[in-house]
């Protein structure tokens, strides 16, 4: 459980954003917006990981976008509206040095995207472990 276990390690230092405060500075904006990307990154390679590992041969050649779709057809993940734009958002990531862009990442982040990692693991410690 490899990519699992990577994912909980990225979402403990992700949680670290709500101490943050503002305003931020590039440097801290500029980190919060990469640990979201590493945190999407590990949830879905882990969701990859625990589908190959429960059967779902189809997941040994996924992208994110088939893995995330594959996911809620199982029940891993509720949500598959926000998870398809929490991977929009990663591809954003890209353009990060735009402040206006890193911003609605990191505000996404805190209201939405924490969440759905943070309930990610506990459907998966709960009915996937």
């Amino acid at each position: 459980m490899k990519e699992y276990e990577l994912f909980c390690r990225t979402l403990k230092n992700l949680e670290e954003i709500q101490n943050v405060k503002l305003p931020y500075d590039v440097i801290k904006w500029t980190g919060m917006v990469t640990l979201f990307k590493l945190c999407f990154e590990q949830a879905w390679k882990a969701m990859k990981e625990l589908l190959e590992q429960s059967g779902y041969s189809e997941a040994r050649m996924g992208s994110p976008w088939s893995i995330l779709k594959l996911a809620y057809q199982a029940g891993m993940i509720d949500n598959e509206t926000e998870w398809l734009q929490a991977l929009k958002d990663r591809n954003d990531v890209t353009h990060s040095y735009n402040e206006m862009i890193a911003l609605r990442i990191i505000q996404d982040c805190r209201e939405k995207y924490l969440v759905l990692f943070e309930q990610l693991q506990k459907t998966v410690e709960e009915k996937w472990l």
